[in-house]
């Protein structure tokens, strides 16, 4: 079949069953975030796909979540006594370590390391547990990566399905997926 539609058949099926699984108990009382998995997901593309492609997405986007861990302990802690102006310059430090990482192998995305920042942050922000306390930038950092390493895994699978149902010829999973990219 054509790639576009290989891709939205692969992507539609795999989309119904990421969204179910996060939705079963045992995953929503780990506070697993489905949104993070579709990020990590289209990261795997962006990442160039196949092998090499998930293994950057994961490094990169779980690489930016530690630093975001990082910049908001460093914020509610040592940097605290700057008041208004802790955070910013936490993230602005993290920000800048994302980018100098950029030329260590697999976290060359920068993007993606971003994205991994924002994810626990706002994992810190939104998940309350059950008590309605909000988490800590510790414990955010177990359920946002899981929850990254799902979405790259789903991100493979369906660039594997897509490239098995296309027919000879066409554009591959990646090159359809990210156009721009490939």
């Amino acid at each position: 079949m054509p790639a576009l539609f290989a891709l939205a058949l692969s992507v539609g099926v795999l989309a119904v069953i990421d969204t179910w699984l996060f939705g079963l108990a045992a995953l929503a009382a780990l506070s697993l975030q489905v949104w993070i998995s579709f990020i990590s997901w289209g990261t795997h593309f962006q990442a160039g796909g196949k092998a090499n492609g998930s293994i950057t997405a994961a490094a990169c986007m779980i690489f930016g979540a530690i630093v975001g861990m990082v910049a908001l302990i460093l914020a509610g802690g040592v940097l605290s006594g700057l008041g208004t102006l802790a955070a910013p310059i936490a993230v602005g430090l993290g920000a800048a370590l994302i980018v100098l990482a950029s030329r260590v192998p697999y976290l060359g995305v920068i993007p993606i390391g971003f994205f991994g920042f924002a994810a626990v942050a706002a994992v810190v922000i939104l998940v309350k547990h059950a008590d309605g306390s909000a988490m800590t930038p510790t414990q955010a950092i177990v359920p946002t990566v899981i929850s990254i390493l799902i979405g790259v895994a789903f991100g493979f699978v369906s660039e594997v399905i897509t490239d098995a149902l296309t027919k000879k010829g066409e554009p591959s999973a990646e090159q359809t997926a990210d156009p721009g990219h490939a």
